[in-house]
């Protein structure tokens, strides 16, 4: 026990009507301070203890400047007001999140006045026992008991892993030899692995054991399950251990007073997870793999309504997109480019005019400024496929297929410039279209065959939501934890701990 918990402890006891010097069998056992025992504690030292144990769900005790002895010593009144207090602003986090909100993160709605903060704080300070009440409440959020028990093992983890890293660049085959990057490879996977770290230690050669160890972890992870070690795999092997102790924090943190979605059929996108479900009612009635934003043009949260479905949509090409993308194909082939369907307009004597790209000088075009409209149309090479499904937004994010199949065979599927491609687009389609006067999958592709730009307007409107979890709880209580790709798990873990709790008044 260290120097702090000791003072804070022998605080709490005196406060609890222990005798100066009392020295009770068994104390050391118990793990109090000289002259302790439990049944001389009281209410007092066992929130004390509790609120010491914050770490337990994810937040730093220091926040709450729980009292030390000095005060104790001085002033008993000022202590109990003090520690109280402690324990409401703990309280307060552990009902409502210690960060209420964050810039640009629609997905995080929380609902702080459907908690009841007042009845609760009555009862915290009315309760004979408190601590009881700040354990209730960190243990009310959905999952909140699988993610506290991932918390205390990916800190042990962290622990035994600090510094474990797999040097050098190239995949790791198995059936290979190497004597740095084997044993280096068995280490860190040994670090969260009992089966491995149980294991002969087959040196320098990659043996089964080893496979058999990095398959189940890729399969953890969300990746291709090959037993090779490639550049993915060691990436995510080399990121640091402590890092999944923060996204765990993270995400006990944003499930406190999460808003409870509504009941109705809604589309819900989880980017880092690169699966989109539709739910009703508590049901998963379609589920798939998406393609999101790429890590430099991140998909944004949001919270909007699908209005619209378009069949064989152009597509009108953003100024980023043209600038990064296209221009240095245009200069290599304009000719391709024609082929695959894109077009260049400009503006001559103040309208805009199609320019044919075989007379463009795309060499001299500052890639800065690019001072045409290019569009693609409709067709099978169209970036956004045969369906563009519309949801309004300032981001001018939506949905929609794609000709690049391939790419959701790859378990990190962060490819897009922000809009989500979908991989079943006509699965979804009939769901949206069912129960429509007129309207059926059939009539649809019929649309789509047709080759012509044309849409239906949805009858039925859902809500979309564009959220950001990399760790979830999945039924059993077994926990996932997926790579903080665009690193909004460590913006939020830096906004926990530099928030302020708001101040509540004593009672």
């Amino acid at each position: 026990m260290n120097t702090a918990r000791r003072s804070l402890l022998a605080a709490a006891l005196t406060l609890a009507g222990a005798p100066p010097g009392l020295a009770l069998r068994g104390a050391q056992a118990q793990g109090l301070p000289h002259g302790l025992s439990p049944d001389s504690t009281g209410a007092t030292l066992r929130l004390v203890e509790r609120l010491l144990r914050l770490e337990e769900d994810g937040l730093d005790p220091r926040h709450y400047a729980i009292p030390d002895t000095a005060l104790a010593a001085s002033d008993a009144a000022a202590y109990r007001l003090a520690l109280h207090r402690a324990a409401s602003l703990a309280l307060m986090d552990l009902l409502g999140g210690r960060v209420r909100e964050m810039p640009g993160r629609p997905d995080l709605r929380r609902d702080v006045a459907a908690v009841g903060m007042e009845r609760w704080l009555a009862e915290l300070a009315a309760t004979p026992d408190p601590a009881a009440v700040i354990d209730r409440a960190a243990l009310l959020p959905p999952g909140a008991a699988a993610l506290k028990a991932e918390l205390l093992a990916q800190k042990q983890i962290a622990r035994r892993g600090q510094g474990a890293t797999i040097p050098g660049e190239g995949t790791i085959e198995p059936g290979s030899v190497d004597a740095v990057r084997i044993p280096a490879l068995r280490a860190r996977l040994s670090v969260e692995d009992p089966v491995l770290a149980a294991a002969p230690d087959a040196g320098a050669r990659y043996d089964s054991v080893l496979e058999a160890a990095v398959r189940r972890w890729q399969a953890l992870q969300g990746l291709e399950v090959d037993g090779r070690v490639g550049r993915i795999s060691i990436g995510l092997l080399n990121r640091p251990l402590a890092q999944r102790v923060d996204q765990v924090r993270v995400a006990m943190d944003v499930a406190r007073a999460r808003m409870a979605e509504p009941a109705e059929r809604r589309i819900d996108v989880n980017v880092p997870d690169y699966t989109l479900r539709v739910l009703e009612e508590g049901r998963e009635l379609l589920a798939m793999a998406v393609i999101v934003g790429r890590r430099d043009r991140a998909t944004p949260m949001l919270r909007v309504r699908m209005t619209s479905l378009q069949f064989n949509p152009p597509w009108g090409v953003p100024e980023r997109n043209a600038r990064e993308d296209l221009l240095p194909r245009f200069r290599r082939d304009p000719q391709a480019m024609i082929d695959k369907g894109f077009r260049v307009f400009g503006m001559v004597d103040g309208t805009r005019q199609e320019i044919d790209p075989r007379t463009i000088d795309w060499a001299s075009i500052n890639p800065q400024r690019i001072p045409f409209f290019i569009r693609q149309d409709a067709g099978d090479f169209s970036a956004l496929g045969r369906i563009k499904f519309i949801m309004p937004n300032n981001d001018d994010i939506y949905l929609h297929d794609t000709p690049d199949r391939h790419l959701f065979r790859r378990p990190d599927r962060a490819f897009s410039s922000g809009c989500i491609r979908l991989e079943r687009p006509n699965d979804l389609m009939a769901l949206l279209l069912d129960g429509m006067p007129g309207w059926d999958l059939a009539r649809a592709l019929r649309a789509i065959e047709a080759r012509t730009t044309s849409g239906v307007q949805l009858r039925r409107q859902l809500p979309v939501l564009l959220r950001y979890e990399t760790v979830t709880v999945e039924a059993g209580g077994r926990v996932r934890i997926r790579p903080d790709i665009y690193e909004l798990d460590a913006a939020y873990a830096r906004a926990m701990a530099a928030a302020r709790p708001l101040q509540v008044a004593a009672r």
